[in-house]
């Protein structure tokens, strides 16, 4: 007989908190990287984040069969470069996910700014196809042939000139909650965390893709506008999220504008 309370033991949480990596098994993931407007990332920047020397933008729609935290689901991203105190990596602007754990383990413990969504998504040997939408619009929508697989090497090409080293980035997010009287904006002083995610690829095709990002009030993935593609992928591999770390805090003032990634606007 299983026995199961709303209290668990301190033995059990810590086992829970203690887990040092968030690993993802055969991870199939399609990205693509382009340019965006110089001005746009600008806009959209926290401090103390400060643009890139490109306004470089990622998007993916990826799929996860096997976790080590006991969930399957499908996740989107749309991420930009930036830096803080000279160190790049990608900003998160918004993730959407179709599991309500990684949702809320995203979101309480790094700052990810997760919703929930519907997803489709359909692989076979030679293409890719993917979207996800919320309140009936469909936000991005991927279209991919898979053609010649690459080496690790020849993907680390694409991103180098840009000033990135390789596949094991730097996440940059902001943790924050909003306070539950009239007195205060949040709970705390908006955090910026950072963390680093491994991506250890057994495979990566080199995709030619379609992309159609559609605007919405909610989920403006739109206003990151496409001005050229500099090149996408599909890789299948084990991926690692390690621990993050608060490398900075904002002015709850001066973040506000910059508050609803996580939830739409009133």
């Amino acid at each position: 007989m299983i026995i199961v309370s709303f209290v668990k033991s301190l033995e059990e949480i810590m086992k829970a908190t203690q887990m040092e990596t968030a690993d993802f098994y055969d991870a199939e993931m399609l990205v693509v990287y382009y340019k965006t407007k110089p001005e746009m990332i600008k806009k959209i920047l926290p401090r103390p984040l400060k643009p890139a020397k490109d306004p470089i933008a990622v998007a993916f729609i990826a799929y996860y069969p096997r976790t080590n935290f006991g969930v399957t689901y499908h996740e989107s991203a749309l991420s930009v470069l930036a830096q803080h105190k000279g160190e790049l990596g990608l900003y998160i602007l918004s993730m959407p996910v179709d599991n309500d754990i990684a949702m809320a383990a995203g979101r309480e413990y790094y700052g990810y700014p997760k919703k929930m969504a519907n997803f489709h998504y359909k692989r076979d040997a030679e293409s890719v196809e993917g979207w996800f939408e919320r309140k009936g619009i469909r936000i991005v929508e991927m279209k991919a042939k898979l053609t010649e697989e690459i080496t690790l090497e020849e993907a680390i090409k694409m991103i180098n000139e840009f000033g990135v080293e390789d596949f094991n980035l730097t996440i940059y997010n902001y943790k924050h909650f909003p306070a539950p009287g009239g007195d205060a904006i949040f709970d705390y002083d908006p955090r910026l965390i950072r963390e680093k995610v491994q991506f250890n690829h057994k495979s990566i095709r080199k995709a030619e893709v379609d992309i159609t990002l559609k605007p919405s009030a909610d989920d403006p993935w739109a206003e990151v506008e496409i001005v050229e593609i500099i090149g996408s992928t599909f890789t299948i591999g084990d991926n690692k999220m390690l621990k993050g770390s608060v490398v900075a805090e904002a002015k709850p003032t001066t973040f506000a504008p910059y508050a609803f990634l996580k939830w739409d606007p009133f």
